[in-house]
């Protein structure tokens, strides 16, 4: 009798542990019968790896195009009136900031001749900014401090402290914009500022921007554990960022990052129940549909919800998210050797156990 309610136990654990597997294996073998016309789903010969979302409306390719053009010939001014076109939305106006800041990159000379001619302009030295933090991070790589070169180092180093020291002139310049905060909030981590130094600048620029995205996003790269905080101050960061977010935003999906850092170091979930990650999700889902679809951030966040909706068995929230990507899979997490089988894989795992066909 208690080798029969062993075997009983263990059967129902094993049902428990295995359920959600064996569900998923299922569904990929339903895959090889997958027609995504039944889901409202473009074909997999629509499929583009080429980019995370839809290209720009040919009226903002033109603008921008304008600008390059005029920078690369010296003339500062489109740039700057750019800038002064995203007015007081700080995470559009930090959008062109990254635009710029790649032409920049390219060929700076335009720039350095803005710097010039408005000693005190606040977008000219938060942008100077940007790209000093950039080469830097560049000149680093992706690695771990063990595989980075001494030279590098000093040069990593050099480039982040005179970010720091540009971004608080900018910061005198333009006392109301939060980009350069997000400027020295980034380079922190690398710097290796104490948590009190950090929450100061931190602070600093959430009085300017509560919400900004991106800076939520370089902050929490601090609490991670690679750098100077641990998985639950991770987590709890992300968290924050779901309870934070007015609609619109796409603050919420900073959480999502938080997750798969987690998933990338432990190798599994965080620890927390079930049933309280898919309340988050649940919440991460519905704050990005409130999204505007023109956010420049929107497109790579859908690919990481539908992803994490789907190994968290919410199929149908899965479903809608892969509707809304449309044909577009060139983004995290499917940049594989063949990213357009692992999406199609992946979307007919979700089409496969939900209950929303559309025919």
């Amino acid at each position: 009798m208690q080798i029969l309610f062993v075997v009983v136990v263990f059967a129902l654990l094993g049902g428990l542990l295995f359920r959600q597997p064996l569900a998923r294996a299922r569904a990929r073998l339903a895959a090889r019968r997958f027609d995504p016309a039944r889901y409202d789903l473009p074909s997999r010969a629509e499929l583009d790896p080429g980019r995370a979302g839809p290209p720009l409306p040919a009226s903002a390719r033109r603008e921008l195009a304008a600008v390059a053009e005029a920078a690369w010939a010296g003339d500062w001014r489109p740039a700057a009136a750019y800038l002064d076109r995203a007015g007081r939305d700080w995470d559009e106006r930090w959008h062109r900031v990254e635009l710029l800041g790649g032409m920049a990159a390219e060929d700076g000379a335009w720039l350095t001749r803005w710097s010039q001619e408005r000693p005190d302009s606040g977008d000219a030295a938060t942008l100077s900014a940007y790209v000093l933090l950039h080469t830097g991070w560049a000149i680093r790589g992706g690695g771990y401090a063990r595989e980075v070169s001494a030279a590098h180092m000093r040069q990593f180093q050099d480039h982040l402290h005179a970010a720091v020291e540009t971004a608080r002139r900018a910061a005198v310049f333009a006392p109301r914009d939060p980009g350069p905060w997000v400027v020295m909030v980034t380079a922190a981590r690398g710097l290796k500022f104490p948590h009190g130094q950090f929450r100061s600048l931190w602070n600093e620029l959430i009085r300017r921007a509560p919400h900004h995205f991106m800076g939520h996003r370089q902050a929490l790269e601090y609490w991670t554990p690679k750098w100077h905080g641990t998985d639950h101050e991770m987590l709890a960061f992300g968290e924050r960022a779901i309870h934070a977010c007015p609609p619109g935003s796409p603050l919420a999906g900073v959480y999502l990052y938080a997750v798969a850092e987690h998933v990338k170091r432990q190798g599994k979930l965080p620890t927390a129940p079930s049933s309280a990650r898919k309340r988050l999700l649940a919440d991460v889902h519905r704050a990005l549909n409130q999204v505007p679809e023109d956010n420049p951030y929107l497109p790579p966040l859908r690919h990481v919800l539908a992803h994490r909706l789907s190994h968290s068995g919410l199929f149908d929230q899965a479903l809608d998210q892969f509707r809304r990507i449309g044909p577009w899979c060139g983004a995290e997490p499917w940049s594989s050797k063949d990213p357009v089988a692992a999406f199609d894989a992946e979307r007919a795992v979700a089409a496969a156990n939900s209950t929303r066909s559309v025919s």
